[in-house]
């Protein structure tokens, strides 16, 4: 076990050098200072409480995806209908908001806000898994659809049944009452933060302490195998992308009660895609996913400071983090082919 985390840093610190050393050759190429630009990203995210706060914000979505996602990568699934899911979370924690505010005090209506949330978002995932597995379209395929579905869905709510007394406007329906939205410390929304530990810790428990886990683990490297021994791919395929779909589906309800408080157009900030990358850079592991997703959310954050300042393209933080997963990926191959030569 100890000998396989420090293989895995041994990656991530040949990977750590390789990413720096290619993205300062893009930077010069675009004629920016490299050491500036890393500063003004350090400055744009952790320089104050502020900024600490909305990486925060940032890294509770990321969590929880990843968390979601370690289930379906568990048995090699591509779960790229995780997007549609936390939109699906989303709508269902909106509409809760809207209809029982008037009938019940606020922190309950947070409460069966969740819990619908989570139940909508698994409906999805559990929706792409029948497609799969009763109607024979690839995972990828299916989410990439049902995304869309869930996409064209949000903008019919906003443009037509919920949309704001008198306009119905691309900045999203009327906004919740104060008392509705999901209480913050410092700016810091702690509550989020508890929901993604509690998420993390229950994912981690799941898949590598319970039997559920290891049959996950076992279909994921060999299907035939995992039937001869009474195990059923369908079954735990509908299983995992339903975990995965509940999962986003609280990210949806945080998005919507934590940040903007309201259901807008672009919800899911494209955490869901996001996530896929840090599950990737994590190798498909559980316990990297916390470190990754905060140094994703600091990416995503500091960037903000970049075309204020040196009239450079905020996109540059996708940029380096696709960077940082293909040269991980490429380690990854290249530690494989060592294994290969020595035997």
């Amino acid at each position: 076990m100890l000998k396989s985390y420090y293989s895995l840093i041994n990656k991530w610190l040949i990977a750590l050098v390789c990413v720096v050393a290619v993205t300062s050759i893009l930077l010069l190429f675009a004629h920016t200072p490299p050491l500036t630009t890393y500063k003004l990203l350090l400055k744009g995210s952790l320089s104050s409480r502020a900024k600490l706060a909305r990486v925060f914000q940032v890294w509770v979505p990321l969590m929880l995806c990843s968390c979601g996602l370690l289930f379906t990568f568990s048995m090699k699934l591509w779960n790229i209908g995780i997007e549609g899911q936390v939109m699906l979370g989303a709508i269902g924690a909106t509409a809760s908001l809207m209809w029982i505010s008037p009938h019940f005090a606020p922190w309950m209506c947070l409460i069966l806000s969740l819990g619908i949330a989570f139940i909508l978002g698994a409906l999805w995932g559990f929706g792409s898994g029948l497609l799969k597995t009763s109607g024979g379209v690839n995972e990828i395929f299916g989410g990439l659809g049902l995304n869309f579905v869930a996409q064209g869905l949000i903008l019919w709510l906003i443009f037509g049944p919920w949309k704001r007394p008198g306009i119905a406007s691309m900045s999203g329906t009327k906004p919740f009452d104060v008392s509705l939205w999901l209480p913050h410390i410092h700016r810091f929304p702690v509550l989020g933060m508890l929901l993604a530990l509690i998420i993390f810790i229950l994912t981690a428990i799941l898949l590598s302490s319970t039997r559920q886990g290891l049959k996950f683990k076992a279909l994921g490297i060999n299907p035939k195998a995992g039937k001869l021994y009474g195990l059923s791919p369908t079954a735990n395929t509908l299983i995992a992308m339903t975990l995965a779909g509940g999962c986003a589906g609280l990210c949806g309800f945080f998005q919507v009660t934590g940040v903007y408080h309201r259901l807008i157009p672009a919800i899911s900030s494209n955490y869901g895609y996001l996530s896929l990358l840090v599950v990737m850079l994590a190798n498909y592991k559980w316990w990297p996913i916390p470190f990754i997703s905060f140094f994703f959310a600091c990416l995503n954050v500091g960037s903000i400071q970049l075309p204020l300042i040196l009239k450079i393209d905020s996109s540059l933080s996708g940029v380096i983090q696709g960077i940082c997963v293909l040269v991980f990926i490429w380690v990854k191959q290249l530690s494989v082919f060592e294994r290969a030569d020595d035997t």
